[in-house]
């Protein structure tokens, strides 16, 4: 077997071509483009050797390294990644210091020349780039919900300024007669400065819940509000709604094709109450090929979720915080629907009240559940059937 590790950067790379067997360097670190002409300039640097003796690796780290992957999948290499912190710990104990990219390219097949009972590395396959779409659509939420957040916020600490007390008019909040008002006014000396009529134009939505607020109330409440006017906070609330439409609506969009992608699927993993279209793709695009986790405790490793553990000497810690050492995208996705999914199955919500009961926190006994959940997601995954409560008794 000829191994060869490709170091990425991202406007050239760095490769080496090391046996296997006998660990001799067939050819010394060099660099390619990233382009058509210097992949070529890679392949023509192996022609020497079948595809079957082959095996590529580089770091999974980024996304510099997507277009070389599909371009070698494409001509039906073998091709492995790694996670960066495993090529930083084996040149640790390497005892090397130094960092270049052509050492980085020898480490690469060091780590791929490793054991074959616990490998280091995990092959890829063509058909894993649906799941980086995937993926990168989950993720895209998560970032668009975080912003969203954050967006919300400021809006809130404006309304503190410019309207103290227009929240508690409404039932709920950012419901369309709310955004608009704030979208067109801003303030309450806005509001108070509107004739009635272009007021009851708000409120004729023709559509959507009623709401017991009239023009009239919000017109004399924005007359008798304690709000601190400044047309600085009157704009910064007009622009936060107009970016915080604009982030809903990319939302939604992105919500739709992940629907798709999970109608497609048809994953089991959707039979598990609780787990919703999104939810479950965000589950399934992190973790990737299920058969890369030979047991569900890997993968609740690999999501960070397992508790930590610390011993030393005679002395066991009986209490710890769980590691989070893994994927934050997949622990976040699980921390969101544990709740949903111990109010809606009755044995999940039997085990969390027996941690309670047990003297665990709330957040303790959420993260036993998970790991319930994922034992549970492993096994629908693995058997490819629907979920059964019957066989958690």
């Amino acid at each position: 077997m000829k191994l060869i590790g490709i170091d990425i950067g991202k406007n050239s790379h760095k490769f080496a071509i090391v046996d296997k067997d006998s660990g001799e360097v067939i050819s010394k670190p060099s660099s390619f483009k990233n382009n058509k002409e210097g992949f070529e300039k890679l392949l023509s640097s192996c022609e020497n050797y079948s595809k079957d003796e082959l095996l590529f690796g580089m770091e999974d780290t980024g996304h510099y390294h997507f277009v070389l992957l599909k371009y070698l999948l494409d001509q039906n290499y073998k091709v492995a990644l790694i996670n960066p912190s495993t090529t930083d710990m084996t040149r640790r104990l390497n005892g090397n210091i130094t960092k270049t990219d052509a050492l980085d390219a020898i480490l690469i097949c060091d780590v791929l020349s490793g054991s074959t009972r616990n490998k280091l590395y995990r092959v890829t396959k063509i058909d894993s780039f649906e799941l980086i779409e995937q993926r990168q659509l989950t993720r895209q939420h998560h970032d668009l919900k975080e912003e969203y957040n954050q967006l919300t916020n400021k809006l809130q600490a404006a309304l503190d300024y410019v309207f103290p007390e227009f929240n508690s008019l409404f039932k709920s909040k950012y419901g369309i007669v709310y955004n608009s008002i704030l979208k067109d006014f801003g303030s309450a000396q806005a509001i108070a400065q509107t004739d009635i009529r272009t007021l009851r134009k708000y409120f004729d939505t023709g559509r959507g819940k009623h709401i017991e607020l009239t023009p009239e109330e919000l017109k004399e409440t924005s007359k008798n509000s304690i709000a601190f006017h400044t047309q600085a906070k009157e704009i910064e609330v007009k622009h936060l709604m107009a970016r915080i439409e604009k982030i809903n609506n990319q939302i939604r969009e992105v919500d739709k094709k992940i629907e798709e992608f999970s109608l497609k699927n048809n994953s089991p993993i959707l039979t598990i109450p609780g787990i919703s279209h999104f939810s479950g793709m965000s589950i399934l695009a992190e973790i990737g090929d299920i058969h890369n986790f030979s047991n569900a405790q890997k993968i609740i490793k690999y999501a960070g979720v397992a508790p930590l553990t610390y011993e030393s000497s005679q002395f066991t810690a009986k209490h710890t915080a769980i590691t989070k050492k893994g994927n934050k995208y997949l622990r976040k996705t699980l921390y969101q629907i544990i709740m949903v999914t111990i109010k809606n199955n009755p044995i999940f919500y039997e085990y969390y009240i027996q941690k309670i009961a047990q003297g665990k926190g709330h957040r303790c006994a959420q993260g036993h559940c998970i790991r319930k959940l994922l034992r549970v997601i492993y096994h629908v995954l693995t058997t490819n059937t629907a979920f059964n409560p019957t066989i958690l008794r």
